[in-house]
């Protein structure tokens, strides 16, 4: 079956739930997991307040800050069952290329990814990183709601 999990996340309550799960799964079958959090690169024309007020700089150090506390749950959660698990942070415009391209390199048999189930106008305007990566990878994707 599976031995090599990736488990991306965003920082949110959904993906911190999908975590929780994906390393209980990972426990059940004796997988490893790799934790991935993927974060905007620095715009100086911006929407998100976070790099409005910021330098590049600052918002470089804040970004790393918020990545890692992301991954530190992923951390915590694997430590505590005794799992193996590899974090990783990556930048980039489009999450959903950076989680493919992450399952491939790290050898990931395996996504397990939580979906926000956005439906309609906000799916439309939002997008959904979890339908990319499912029409963007031939790696097996566990979608987690």
């Amino acid at each position: 079956m599976f031995k090599h999990i990736l488990i991306p996340t965003d920082g949110s309550e959904l993906s911190n739930m999908a975590i929780t799960n994906g390393v209980k799964f990972a426990t059940e079958i004796n997988a490893r997991i790799t934790g991935l959090t993927v974060t905007t690169p620095f715009h100086f024309i911006a929407l998100d307040g976070m790099q409005i007020a910021d330098t590049a700089q600052q918002y470089a150090l804040d970004v790393k800050a918020l990545a890692q506390r992301n991954l530190n749950v992923l951390k915590e959660a694997a430590s505590a069952a005794g799992v193996e698990c590899e974090l990783v942070h990556r930048e980039s415009e489009h999450p959903y290329e950076e989680i493919v391209k992450t399952a491939q390199t790290q050898g990931c048999d395996v996504i397990f990814q939580a979906s926000h189930g956005r439906r309609g106008m906000r799916a439309l305007v939002m997008g959904s990183e979890t339908h990319k990566v499912l029409t963007h990878t031939k790696i097996p994707v566990l979608v987690f709601r």
